[in-house]
């Protein structure tokens, strides 16, 4: 597939909404990036993850407390992901770039690789959200169907109820198998990777081989086979199942769409802003814990709208996001609790597979 284009729109909603935003930062003199409530929240999870990590590695708890502490470690993981990585990566995190790319950084220490991140997320998927044969997040054909436009097959009639244990490995494949067929393909989906240089390779094997030491390697010398893999297993499928349900409920619901663009232009029917409302939906927006603990993805249409605004103004711009779109006629997806989403979820699975 060609590169999908946006139309131009005369009157832009786009250009509106980001005036509005815009006169809400000028009026109240806050820094679109993060301040010291995201810097504490970020020594918290590092913390944890690192007195975590050395307790289990280093002094072997008893085996009860080894699996409490397991699970913890993955829920941390993906705390780590979506608050620390997920805002440095989009160079929300500080007013230094230096800072937003060590920030970024934080994903290749825990294994996977910020320079595929980069291209995959911030430069396709928030380009051309919920579009099969070019968003790489809704592909994950043969074993699910995410798309009206993708193939069909038996299984998918039931995977609405074997995806838990699907999206469950995703950290698993990330680290092990996804980056590899990403780096040796030189693309991601149907999208050629940019090219890489001699830092870049340098770095994706440097970190790769970090990880294999320091969460195969090590543990198996301090703590024996069987200790590490169930340890290890426990700790990856949370730190999967988190990251990818988090994501997931954010584009792939019953009321979200999967626009394509026209045969024989190659132009989708709205503006880039508005093809993002449609196709993003929000979840849980007044649950503080779910807030703080993944990094404000759950205001999935404002992180959309506005990617380089740190996630921790985003209940407040929210608000000025809702009002226009009620002003322009433009739908606001958005589920009053997270088990509302999970069940709109499997009610799309259903549809997905059946249809």
């Amino acid at each position: 597939m060609a590169t999908p284009k946006f139309i131009t729109a005369k009157q832009s909603f786009h250009v509106e909404l980001k005036n509005r935003i815009n006169q809400y930062f000028e009026s109240t003199g806050k820094a679109l990036t993060g301040n010291k409530h995201l810097y504490i929240k970020a020594a918290v999870l590092v913390t944890i993850f690192v007195s975590l990590y050395i307790h289990l590695v280093f002094f072997t708890p008893i085996v009860v407390i080894a699996l409490l502490e397991c699970v913890l470690l993955g829920f941390t993981t993906a705390g780590i992901g979506f608050n620390i990585m997920h805002d440095g990566a989009h160079g929300s995190f500080s007013k230094k770039k230096i800072i937003n790319e060590f920030a970024a950084f934080s994903l290749n220490v825990l294994g996977g690789s910020s320079f595929m991140w980069n291209i995959k997320h911030n430069v396709i998927h928030h380009a051309y959200t919920n579009i099969d044969g070019v968003d790489d997040d809704i592909d994950i054909q043969p074993w699910m169907r995410m798309s009206q436009t993708q193939p069909r097959l038996k299984m998918h009639k039931y995977q609405h109820v074997y995806f838990w244990g699907l999206y469950a490995l995703l950290y698993i494949l990330w680290v092990f198998v996804l980056d590899y067929q990403k780096y040796f393909k030189r693309k991601i989906g149907a999208m050629p990777l940019k090219n890489m240089s001699v830092k870049d390779h340098v770095i994706f094997w440097s970190f790769k081989m970090l990880h294999l030491f320091l969460f195969v390697i090590l543990p198996l010398l301090t703590v024996g086979f069987i200790p590490w893999l169930v340890g290890y297993l426990i700790f990856a499928l949370v730190a999967g199942f988190v990251i990818s349900i988090v994501f997931q409920l954010a584009h792939t619901v019953e009321h979200t769409e999967f626009p394509m663009p026209n045969v024989d232009t190659g132009k989708l029917e709205d503006e880039w802003a508005i093809h993002q409302l449609k196709t993003t939906a929000n979840f849980a927006p007044r649950n503080k814990f779910i807030s703080w603990l993944i990094g404000g993805l759950n205001y999935q249409i404002e992180h959309h709208l506005f990617p380089k605004i740190s996630h921790i103004h985003y209940p407040a711009i929210r608000k000025i996001v809702k009002e226009a779109c009620e002003e322009y006629g433009v739908p606001y997806i958005a589920y009053r609790r997270m088990s509302y989403a999970i069940a709109s979820h499997v009610s799309f699975l259903k549809q997905m597979g059946r249809a």
